[in-house]
């Protein structure tokens, strides 16, 4: 895409006196009023077709002055803003690459390669960093609302899913922009795809017990399930916590020092001695929880569940929830709950106490004499 011409053109207006003035823009520019494209704009200056009175040629040229400083600004406007300091070879480089690279990177986390997988299929395979703005994100956001499962084609994709590949795309906006890869700041033009308030299920304490007592065919999976429910890691933290992270506390504790991948948040944890035992026998180097994999999230972890008795929809990420409305039963208060989870607002944790309000509320009906 090579940068607008700006030409003046003159429209005859349907009474034949008088003629409009435009610019057209070759390629058409980004309208970020409307968000559209647009070849032409209409400059609401009019001036005689033909003049014939010295007055009506002086003020065609006043006219014509305007509409000319007009368009030079335009032209100005362009080459700063769709340009300015950037590095032209750069903007020439291949945006889907850089995409793809960072889903690689977090491979680990599913929404990152399933939202760059969408986006490939979206933008047909091919999309520079010059090409890449306001119009194809609005664009993209719009496919995503109507979009099947890329693994299950055909399959409608909860709200949820849709919310969160867009939040993954407007994360590597925001990388790109930083690296001076964009030419402007897309996420200021864009809304989020908003997330859908959903159930969200845990085990109870004797479920938990429960699940720990009964056997899995993947122990590693067993022990980092029940860890998950003793410290309220995520899939991915676990996935990456290594034995180095894992540290003598001041107070002769253990705690974990980790950057949480989601929110890429620094955080030391406090672990007790029965959720490290989880964890195996300690090494000098490497995964705490070595291979464990995604894989085990599906279909095995489902079978442990119901070898369990359990019948919830629970899934890995439910762990987390249990930890956080376990904690909150037995008394530990709403910020240092939000603390160990590494929440940036305590609005987040204030949804695990909205459940605990109502088992309250469901024990305080329990009883009846009626």
């Amino acid at each position: 895409m090579s940068i607008s011409k700006v030409a003046l053109r003159r429209k005859p207006l349907s009474n034949g006196k008088k003629e409009s003035l435009v610019l057209e823009f070759t390629p058409p520019i980004l309208d970020k009023d409307t968000l559209c494209r647009v070849h032409k704009k209409h400059l609401g200056i009019y001036i005689w077709a033909k003049p014939k009175t010295e007055e009506e040629r002086d003020y065609n040229d006043e006219m014509l002055s305007k509409a000319e400083a007009i368009r030079s600004h335009w032209v100005q406007s362009i080459i700063n803003e769709d340009y300015g300091f950037l590095d032209k070879t750069k903007m020439k480089g291949d945006f889907l690459e850089y995409y793809r690279n960072l889903a690689l990177a977090k491979r680990e986390n599913s929404k990152w390669w399933g939202s760059y997988q969408h986006f490939e299929k979206f933008i047909h395979g091919h999309c520079t960093f010059e090409q890449m703005d306001v119009y194809i994100a609005k664009r993209f956001a719009e496919y995503l609302m109507t979009a099947t499962s890329v693994r299950r084609p055909g399959v409608p994709m909860h709200t949820n899913t849709r919310a969160s590949y867009f939040s993954t795309f407007r994360a590597v906006l925001k990388r790109a922009y930083r690296d001076r890869l964009l030419k402007e700041n897309i996420n200021d033009y864009l809304d989020k795809i908003e997330y859908v308030e959903t159930k969200r299920e845990y085990l109870t304490l004797e479920e938990l017990k429960r699940l720990d007592a009964t056997p899995c065919d993947i122990p590693v999976l067993r022990r980092a399930a029940i860890f998950s429910c003793f410290t309220g890691l995520r899939v991915s933290d676990i996935m990456q916590l290594e034995w180095k992270h894992i540290v003598k506390a001041p107070d002769g504790g253990w705690c974990m020092q980790i950057r949480t991948e989601k929110t890429e948040t620094e955080a030391t944890l406090p672990i007790s001695e029965e959720a490290l035992s989880y964890c195996g026998k300690r090494k000098k180097e490497g995964k705490v929880f070595e291979d464990f994999a995604r894989g085990m999230l599906n279909a095995p972890l489902k079978r442990w569940l119901k070898r369990a008795g359990i019948t919830k929809h629970i899934t890995f990420h439910c762990f987390r929830h249990t930890f956080a409305t376990l904690q909150l039963a037995m008394g530990t208060d709403l910020y240092t709950v939000s603390k160990m989870l590494t929440h940036r607002f305590i609005s987040t944790t204030q949804i695990y106490a909205d459940i605990m309000d109502n088992e309250k509320r469901k024990s305080a009906n329990a009883i009846s004499l009626k």
